[in-house]
């Protein structure tokens, strides 16, 4: 029960209705005078830290070690006890990308810009004929294009894709495109995941019954999952900088690969439990849709990350 002073004046101040008792009947706000000490502020905010965090550790716990259990619980109306589906989403999304900014992996950087750094003239060459289709400018293309016999033109796709590559690889280094390709895709990535999260929810109603599961049950179990998927990459990227910081040895590196090893283990397992305990089918049912639904959304995966990157690639400057 709150220790704040009940105001003497019985209007509520959000919505003017009377109050007759602590609380306002018509919205539910505490009638209490709203100009506090620095005390009662400070207790104010702990109550509110500590209810947020009984939340939030259940919610993390069952996330991570109980499959699909806080979609059930969630649907069937259990909902004061843990984060919103949204909400934990948003939250861990925003915490993931934003430590994964602050803490690049600088030993991959500084191996990877000196391997470009070294490449000789014949290998850009040779990588420039490959992605450009062996033209070397974007004067070249202009020309061919414009004054190039019939057969050498390219389709307005073709020659609006290779210029915007042509156009990158001008203006920057090697080592400038893969710094500012990475720092691009990383920030950009929380947006393919928030866009592909009801795709992979349609996949889900696709492949079970219309009459007893809505689209919207399958959303909840979508954001369920995307945020363990997050969580646990989360923790595993913290654990490889702890690992970094104490320096390298055998052993650390064989604790770090085995922590690592178990942790995408779990990662690539953990939809075959949340689905089999979500939608409650046998579980030879449940591991043949599991199976399609993984096969499926890895092939479209791999196709929009490319179409992703792609236009992560010509987006630079």
């Amino acid at each position: 029960m709150s220790k704040n002073l009940l105001r003497k004046d019985k209007t509520c101040l959000n919505c003017r209705h009377v109050v007759e008792n602590r609380f306002c009947p018509n919205c539910g706000q505490e009638n209490i005078d709203t100009r506090k000490t620095f005390y009662q502020l400070f207790i104010h905010f702990f109550e509110d830290l500590t209810h947020y965090e009984n939340a939030f550790w259940k919610t993390i716990k069952n996330l991570l070690l109980k499959p699909a259990i806080l979609t059930k619980e969630y649907l069937s109306g259990k909902r004061l006890s843990y984060l919103a589906p949204f909400r934990l989403y948003i939250f861990i999304s925003f915490i993931t990308f934003f430590l994964i900014t602050i803490f690049p992996n600088k030993a991959s950087n500084i191996t990877t810009i000196k391997e470009a750094d070294t490449v000789n003239q014949t290998e850009k060459k040779e990588v420039k004929d490959f992605l450009f289709f062996g033209y070397d400018s974007t004067k070249e293309l202009d020309s061919i294009q414009k004054h190039g016999a019939k057969s050498d033109k390219l389709s307005s796709l073709q020659y609006w894709a290779i210029r915007k590559g042509l156009a990158v690889s001008e203006n920057n280094t090697p080592t400038e495109i893969f710094k500012k390709f990475k720092e691009s895709f990383i920030n950009n990535f929380s947006k393919f995941l928030f866009i592909y999260m009801p795709i992979f929810a349609f996949f889900l109603w696709l492949f079970h019954s219309k009459k007893r599961w809505y689209y919207f049950d399958h959303g909840i179990f979508t954001l369920h999952y995307f945020s363990f998927l997050l969580l646990l990459f989360l923790i595993l990227f913290l654990i490889d900088k702890v690992f970094l910081f104490f320096g390298s040895s055998g052993i650390s590196d064989f604790i770090n690969g085995l922590i690592n090893f178990a942790g995408y283990t779990w990662m690539a397992y953990y939809f075959l439990p949340a689905h089999h305990r979500f939608y409650g089918e046998t579980r030879i049912v449940s591991f043949i849709k599991s199976s399609f639904l993984f096969f499926i959304n890895f092939f479209f995966i791999i196709i929009i990350l490319l179409l992703f990157a792609f236009y992560t690639f010509i987006n630079l400057h």
